[in-house]
């Protein structure tokens, strides 16, 4: 049935369709969608759109694991510096990672998923979870999953904690900091890796996924179990087991911002991010140069996730966008999805960086599927001019 939402803000000259395409898609939706949707191309913002009772483009929401794109920039820029070196062993910055025949595993392999460290034994505490430096000294005594560097599956709620500690050691500041100083701050991005109480105001709550019976059925046939990896991953087998859904509903997690998935944005904070990683804005140089984001977009685990069960592809901590989700984008975009359906990218080759999010957990988790028609959208408009 098609309902009356209305959208909201501006598209730039032949970005029309854009704007159709999105109010085609709202038309669909249940009466209570709320998501934007925000693009930039070449630097130059030409898409700001939102849908949904209350809301602007000033609105907040939990981003989950879009947030590991905001984490993994930090990294390659300080790859960038020469601060991190990628085939230095991981004991190199952090000595007691070497625990439990770790000590092998370079910074290259980590940030690809290949460490076999997606949790641990008996899980983490809520406390734990809004904690990077918590899970790390956890994790650096955990025996591995899968002997490191011979296979890859997706550390969800880890890879943050774990790089950021790589990050910690090596520069004597938090990842937060660090992205806080360097990107939030300087390009005033509403984007938080940490969200200040004065912005909560603005932040809108996740709301759970109102799967139909076709899709409860589906979700039924995964494979599920305690002690799963999947379940360890998204530490399912804790004494309080983790409800996804609600994750970032909790004020704990916003307020320390996990490098993981503890990141709260506005679409024109993710769009706004990867246009400065990829473009100059207002003078200022993009934050990577075109051989980082080249090496940092290059597919380094493809194929089988052990975690996900599913083909999966990723860069250095960034998807592998093109071959994941959009296989429309150019070769080498880089980006990363959030599961309750937010989306985040930049395309090199066109230029494009895109950001949307939405207040109701989208069916099946990851980018929601509608992130497939908006982004295309942008895209062959960005094409066309």
């Amino acid at each position: 049935m098609t309902q009356e939402i209305t959208v909201h803000g501006t598209v730039a000259e032949g970005y029309e369709p854009v704007r159709e395409e999105f109010t085609a898609f709202v038309a669909t939706e249940r009466v209570d969608y709320e998501g934007q949707l925000s693009a930039y191309v070449h630097g130059r913002r030409v898409v700001d759109l939102w849908a949904g009772d209350g809301v602007d483009g000033d609105c907040l929401y939990g981003v989950y694991s879009s947030t590991k794109g905001a984490a993994h920039l930090v990294v390659a820029m300080l790859v960038q510096d020469g601060t991190l070196e990628l085939d230095r062993k991981v004991t190199y910055y952090w000595p007691e990672f070497a625990a439990e025949g770790k000590g092998a595993l370079t910074l290259r392999e980590l940030i690809a998923h290949r460490a076999g460290l997606v949790g641990t034994d008996s899980g983490f505490t809520p406390a734990e979870l809004a904690d990077d430096r918590a899970m790390a000294e956890r994790l650096a005594d955990q025996r591995p999953f899968w002997r490191p560097g011979t296979a890859f599956g997706y550390h969800a709620l880890v890879i943050g904690a774990l790089t950021g500690e790589v990050v910690r050691r090596a520069t004597g500041r938090t990842l937060q900091e660090l992205y806080q100083e360097r990107v939030r701050v300087p390009y005033d991005l509403d984007f938080f890796l940490g969200l200040p109480s004065a912005h909560e105001p603005r932040f809108r709550s996740t709301l759970p996924m109102l799967p139909t019976a076709q899709q409860r059925a589906l979700l039924d046939t995964v494979p599920s179990g305690p002690h799963t990896l999947a379940a360890i991953a998204f530490n399912e087998h804790a004494a309080e087991p983790t409800d996804l859904e609600s994750l970032l509903n909790e004020p704990l997690i916003r307020a320390k911002g996990p490098a993981s998935v503890g990141g709260v944005a506005s679409a024109r904070g993710l769009a706004g991010m990867y246009a400065a990683l990829l473009s100059e804005i207002d003078g200022k140089a993009p934050l990577l140069k075109e051989d980082t984001v080249a090496e940092f977009g290059q597919y380094h685990s493809v194929g089988y996730d052990l975690v996900a069960r599913a083909h999966k592809s990723y860069g250095l901590g960034f998807q592998a966008t093109a071959d994941t989700w959009h296989p429309f984008l150019g070769a080498g975009a880089i980006g990363h999805s959030g599961a309750a359906g937010s989306q985040a990218f930049a395309d090199p080759r066109s230029g494009v960086a895109y950001g949307y999010t939405r207040r109701r957990f989208a069916f099946p988790g990851g980018a929601a599927p509608e992130n497939d028609r908006l982004a295309g959208a942008v895209h062959r408009a960005a094409l066309a001019h």
